[in-house]
């Protein structure tokens, strides 16, 4: 970790980063619901909102559309990444390089690391060669550190999202992407494990308005330092109202209920079912 290398992709020490990897890591399925966002151009178009720090994507997508919004988005490029085809132990490919990533034009590069997988030391290998070359380039380092294996039994498990924070703290990174360990005390003991690592919340599923926005209060309250999220937010049909939403609690320290008044539709979705 060296103090202000994220600079590039985070505002005022927090983060929001919209992650559209999903297309290697899960498929086309997770564009069913908005089909639109099949096409990385509406991504992109998501991602110049003022509230977004950074876009995480894979290379293929960041050669053919970064150059197009260069000057309104900040690229994070995810190295590694491996098709939900894929049924071995979690293991992640490869796919770029961090001089390539430079050529790109990215402000960072994301990194993932399985901790607990029977992979798991070539993994840390492999984030090392990256994390080094991305030191020369002046890029800054974001882990998605996800606990996997068939030696893990519970993968969100306090205890364990604790050690992945901290793994990031001792291999190096800027910031660190966990899951949500399921309550604040959780999350507390995640953050504090992680000493001055940046730890942010993967987004995961989508949720209901309510639900999602309550679940990133409640990390930011914990010591977390922002949100790196995909699917709740592309797979919306106003992503715009939920990212005004996220700006709100993320930046500017709001609570959920505050931030749902900043969602015409939710608010009217409210009012409507409060006058039957």
């Amino acid at each position: 970790m060296i103090p202000s290398a994220d600079a590039a992709i985070t505002r005022d020490d927090r983060a929001l980063i919209l992650a559209y990897d999903h297309g290697l890591e899960h498929g086309p399925v997770d564009f069913e619901d908005v089909p639109g966002t099949t096409d990385p151009e509406t991504v992109f178009d998501i991602a110049t909102h003022d509230a977004v720090t950074a876009l995480a994507v894979q290379k293929g997508v960041a050669e053919g559309y970064y150059p197009s919004y260069e000057d309104d988005v900040n690229l994070l490029l995810k190295l590694n990444g491996t098709s939900n085809l894929w049924m071995g132990e979690p293991n992640s490919a490869v796919n770029c390089t961090v001089d390539y990533a430079a050529e790109l034009g990215a402000e960072a590069i994301g990194f993932t690391v399985y901790g607990g997988s029977n992979h798991e030391i070539e993994m840390v290998e492999e984030f090392r060669e990256a994390h080094e070359a991305a030191r020369e380039h002046d890029m800054g380092v974001v882990m998605w550190s996800y606990p996997r294996g068939q030696g893990l039994k519970n993968d969100t498990s306090a205890d364990t999202i604790a050690y992945a924070a901290r793994m990031g703290l001792e291999l190096g990174a800027d910031i660190t992407k966990v899951k949500y360990p399921g309550s604040a005390e959780a999350m507390q003991w995640a953050c504090e494990s992680a000493a001055g690592t940046k730890v942010v919340m993967s987004g995961g599923s989508k949720t209901s308005d309510r639900e999602f926005l309550s679940t990133v209060e409640t990390a930011m309250r914990a010591g977390a330092s922002g949100l790196a999220v995909g699917r709740n937010v592309f797979q919306r049909e106003n992503p715009t109202e939920l990212l005004d939403a996220l700006e709100a609690v993320i930046f500017e320290d709001a609570t959920a209920d505050d931030a749902l008044g900043l969602m015409p539709s939710t608010s009217n979705n409210r009012a409507t079912a409060s006058d039957d």
